[in-house]
């Protein structure tokens, strides 16, 4: 497929561009140098410094902390692709000398073990992320390449890369072996696109067939005596994601962001090498994953222990990990997934995932971040009960570990490489996000300049213009939207030129066929009805209880709207749910509301924890507000799920 020049034109996600661009990323390199008042340190560009020589100390922080640094690199890469900002990029060209000089005389490039333990490089794959450093490095050498034309951190990452390919392999003196934490065989993908060189795509191969073969690796290598990090036990292959062979795999388990990584790269190499057993395995675990693993906000890795999957349909909202960087990893899979073949339910989760989770995870001024998501919140357990600590009532400053916060402002600066897909071999425009936006390519020959304007995630009003300039007619292709999964009971409508169009459904995507002229018109009515949706029984945790959903939107109740204790509020049989867009409320939101109920009499005697079971109950109006804004008040008592 052929990439389309696009810029996003729109009032919901401009808006949150721009609070990356002005705030987010300035806000993150502050804290990468550890200048945030009150926040933990990150210790990252200090210790670049220590392994250029350009000061003495000791490593700070995670084994994978230069990762934090690369991640904020790629951010700001994009960042550029949104506007020219030329202090940014003084800054990310003095950063980008600053790793140069800590590389070392043969590539290798990890200021852990530069400064730490310069004679351990690739004893502990199994802890160390060594390579998976090495990846965050190799995206954000190709992400600034590609936006500034710029070759020195691409250099530094042709470097490193070549090392490893030296280094790994099934050649004689090689190691037959894998990170502990799959990343770089995504990354080495996009290496290959920018660079062309076909050793980077066969060696993310080799890293991906590599893993969970029989001797396994990482039993090996702790049989030999690894100096252990974090574990000196057993390996947990599951957690490691190197239990079985890939092609062998057919549920989502172990760690949940390393586990949509690696799926990512498969993903990649079934495409680009026609791998049609690795296709089949990514379709096996993406059922798996998103029809019996994933919390209805897109969320994904339900217990905190190993930040893991742990088995169908166990899915707790109070213990919820759902971690920020697992949500990232299953849009980056779902696009890649797109790619393979355009199926509206990849296009559906990707944004689920995106307007729930995600900008759930980050806090309205951009300075407060969740590295868990919750869909249930009780702030006095989230401080006093230990199996709730990893529970924040509120975001945080910033992380020890914090690879979710740079995490977020790649992937909102980067959100343009997510609208759309040009298949020009096909005479095929696939429109998957209703995102405002403007997209130019070729299309039989002809330039064609594609003008969106969504009304998401208020309003269900999508609108197209189409210019094709010249005189030479007009050009012929498809337009496929998808057609969104909102549980909506209504069709979505579609009109050309003020007059109703008749479409055709495949694989989720409405498709119209027809010359396109300039200045032709589409209009693309999306119902947005506010429903109530239920769990399948096997999901304990929402037995008897629904949630909201109107749109893209899962919906939330706080206790700053309706008291506490929520656990005491139901949806009254029938709740009459009404939407209005209330714009002096976090920014300007629609908020439902509608009828619940509470116990008549909530007022227990001090001894009487218990008492004989009393039916009565008493009327109480409800507001819910869109999952991703909630936190952004006072703290409080939050949940998803309402009993009814």
């Amino acid at each position: 497929m052929s990439r389309a020049a696009i810029r996003i034109r729109d009032d919901f996600w401009s808006a949150y561009q721009e609070l990356v661009t002005g705030t987010v990323i300035p806000y993150q390199w502050e804290a990468l140098n550890d200048r945030i008042e009150g926040a933990e340190p990150s210790h990252a560009i200090r210790n670049f410094r220590i392994a250029a020589g350009l000061e003495e100390g000791e490593f700070g922080g995670f084994v994978f902390q230069d990762s934090d640094l690369y991640k904020w690199l790629e951010a700001a890469a994009y960042a550029l692709r949104l506007k020219p900002d030329p202090e940014l990029e003084r800054i990310a060209d003095d950063v980008i000398g600053l790793i140069g000089k800590a590389q070392q005389a043969d590539g290798y490039l990890n200021t852990y073990f530069t400064i730490r333990e310069p004679d351990k490089r690739w004893t502990n794959l199994y802890e160390a992320h060594e390579l998976y450093c090495a990846g965050h490095l190799f995206e954000a050498a190709v992400a600034y390449f590609e936006t500034t034309g710029k070759r020195r951190l691409l250099d530094i990452a042709c470097r490193f890369a070549d090392l490893i390919d030296r280094t790994f392999g099934p050649g004689e003196g090689q190691l037959r072996a894998y990170c502990g934490h799959p990343e770089i065989e995504l990354a080495l993908v996009k290496l290959y696109g920018a660079t062309g060189e076909e050793r980077y795509l066969k060696l993310s191969k080799f890293f991906v067939d590599e893993r969970g073969k029989q001797p396994n690796y990482f039993i090996a290598e702790w049989k030999r005596g690894r100096t252990p990090i974090w574990n000196p036990g057993m390996p947990d292959l599951e957690v490691y994601q190197a239990h079985l062979p890939v092609r062998e795999q057919t549920a989502a388990v172990g760690h949940a962001v390393r586990a949509v990584y690696l799926y990512s790269a498969m993903a990649d190499l079934a495409r680009l090498t026609g791998d049609v057993r690795l296709r089949e395995a990514c379709e096996r675990l993406w059922f798996n994953t998103t029809k019996k693993q994933m919390y209805i906000t897109g969320g994904i890795g339900s217990t905190h222990l190993g930040e893991a999957f742990t088995f169908d349909y166990d899915l707790p909202n109070d213990l919820a990990y759902a971690e920020t960087c697992a949500s990232i990893g299953i849009i980056f899979w779902a696009r890649r997934m797109l790619r393979l073949e355009a199926r509206s339910e990849y296009a559906d989760v990707m944004e689920r995932a995106l307007y729930n989770n995600v900008l759930g995870s980050m806090a309205r001024d951009g300075k407060h971040f969740f590295y868990v998501n919750p869909l249930e919140v009780w702030p006095e357990a989230s401080m006093r009960n230990p199996d709730r600590r990893h529970v924040k009532p509120v975001r945080q400053k910033w992380f020890g570990c914090s690879c979710c916060p740079p995490n977020v402002a790649r992937l909102l600066c980067s959100l343009d490489d997510y609208i759309y897909d040009i298949d020009e071999a096909a005479g095929k425009v696939y429109v998957h996000l209703y995102i405002g936006s403007e997209a130019g390519f070729e299309m039989a020959g002809r330039a064609v300049t594609l003008r969106q304007r969504s009304g998401l995630p208020w309003d269900g009003t999508v609108k197209f213009e189409l210019s094709v300039p010249g005189e030479a007619g007009g050009a012929r292709f498809a337009l496929a939207l998808r057609v969104p999964n909102w549980f909506q009971t209504a069709e979505p409508r579609l009109a050309v030129n003020g007059a109703a169009c008749p479409y055709r459904v495949e694989n989720g995507y409405a498709v119209v066929e027809r010359e396109w002229s300039d200045g032709d018109r589409v209009e693309w009515l999306l119902p947005m009805e506010t429903v109530l949706i239920g769990a399948r029984p096997e999901i304990r945790a929402n037995a008897g209880k629904a949630a909201i959903q109107r749109g893209p939107l899962v919906y939330c109740v706080e206790e700053a709207d309706n008291g506490a204790p929520l656990a005491a509020l139901s949806l009254a049989d029938d709740p009459a749910l009404s939407a209005a867009f209330v714009p002096d409320l976090l920014g300007g939101c629609v908020v439902v509301e509608g009828s619940g109920e509470v116990p008549a009499d909530m007022d227990w005697p001090e001894d009487a924890p218990y008492r004989p079971l009393r039916n009565a109950s008493r009327p109480k109006r409800l507001k819910a507000i869109p999952y991703y804004l909630w936190g952004n008040r006072e703290p409080g008592e939050m949940s998803v799920w309402l009993r009814c």
